[in-house]
């Protein structure tokens, strides 16, 4: 059986394919009852606290671009995931980083790099992606140098 999360929630995103994958803030606690993820990719300068359920850390400083060469490699399996578990991405604000995530995730699902950073940002957060070189990373993610799109 499929678990995932009601597109309706706050901080859902939906990809083109119909996965949905929920990006947010750290600094605000999930609300009481609210429906936890099966996996979360936290995207932060220093190891986030344990969480309940399976999770991966980026290291990826606030504004910047991930200091882990296995950003990559986590991204996919968060968008692996998606298909049939509720997955979440997180920063400390959930705009910057995590757009930025949300955005490359955006690309391995079919969207064009150079369209992706506008998909989040309307279908997301209109702040989402914050620097000019997180959008950046997000239009090189989808290059053929990037990592190569991973099979559903």
């Amino acid at each position: 059986m499929t678990e995932t999360w009601n597109p309706a929630d706050p901080g859902v995103l939906r990809l083109p394919s119909g996965r949905l994958i929920r990006g947010r803030g750290l600094r605000h606690p999930l609300p009481p009852g609210a429906p936890r993820p099966a996996y979360g990719v936290y995207l932060l300068a220093r190891p986030p606290a344990g969480t309940a359920w399976d999770a991966d850390w980026i290291r990826w400083p606030d504004f910047r671009l991930p200091a882990d060469p296995a950003a990559p490699a986590v991204l996919a399996e968060l968008w692996r995931r998606s298909a049939h578990e509720r997955v979440e991405v997180a920063c400390r604000g959930g705009r910057g980083r995590t757009g930025t995530a949300l955005a490359c995730v955006a690309v391995l699902d079919g969207v064009p790099p150079e369209e992706a950073v506008a998909y989040v940002r309307a279908h997301y957060d209109p702040h989402a992606v914050e620097t000019p070189w997180q959008r950046r990373y997000v239009r090189r993610f989808g290059a053929p140098s990037g990592p190569a799109r991973p099979e559903a």
